[in-house]
């Protein structure tokens, strides 16, 4: 795994051909158990390294899209999954807790449901108020800007661009790790609020 601009944050990719872009996931390491979100197959090294810093207690999905590969990784390790609140009852993998909107998940990680994307109820996760994590809606194709998941893919426009403004209105965010695409560590609120112009 690649350490991200946190020495408590690391992630790891895959490059999807039909997209042409990466995928990403994200590990946070913390005291009180780790947390792996929307995680993709590791490679042995991978496994290894996340077996040093002391393997993984919670696994986040914020959409169904983006199960991955956590419910192997949950049978292996243990890890509890946490799913959206909004997919609760046609959800593909078993949860053992639901997350909603404004929830703290752990201490110094808030779930925010994002309206109108392709799943109901997706949620992007800001981590002690600087680092967003997103899921589908948010995403980054060309490097160091922010982008709409394609309208056609939207179940309601209006609600996703709500909910785009919304989180641009948090303060204090740095850094924007896309599931999908580009991840920007620096100046994530003047892209997000780019965004939102543009929407």
């Amino acid at each position: 795994m690649k350490q991200l601009h946190r020495k408590d944050l690391f992630g790891w990719s895959e490059f999807n051909n039909e997209r042409n872009l990466d995928f990403h996931s994200v590990l946070w390491v913390r005291e009180e158990g780790n947390v792996l979100i929307d995680p993709l197959p590791m490679s042995e090294h991978d496994r290894s390294h996340l077996q040093r810093l002391g393997g993984v207690s919670f696994i986040v999905i914020t959409n169904s899209d983006h199960c991955r590969d956590a419910e192997h990784i949950a049978g292996n390790t243990g890890a509890a999954i946490y799913g959206p609140a909004g997919e609760e009852d046609t959800f593909p993998v078993f949860c053992e807790r639901w997350i909603h909107d404004n929830e703290e998940i752990v201490p110094g990680l808030i779930a925010y449901q994002m309206q109108g994307s392709k799943t109901p109820g997706e949620l992007a996760l800001l981590l002690e108020y600087t680092t967003l994590i997103t899921g589908d809606l948010i995403r980054s194709h060309v490097g160091g800007e922010l982008c709409l998941l394609p309208e056609e893919k939207l179940t309601d426009v209006n609600q996703a661009i709500q909910s785009i403004k919304r989180i641009a209105e948090l303060p204090g965010i740095k850094a924007v790790l896309p599931g999908d695409g580009w991840p920007l560590f620096n100046h994530g609120s003047e892209a997000l609020h780019r965004l939102a112009r543009s929407l």
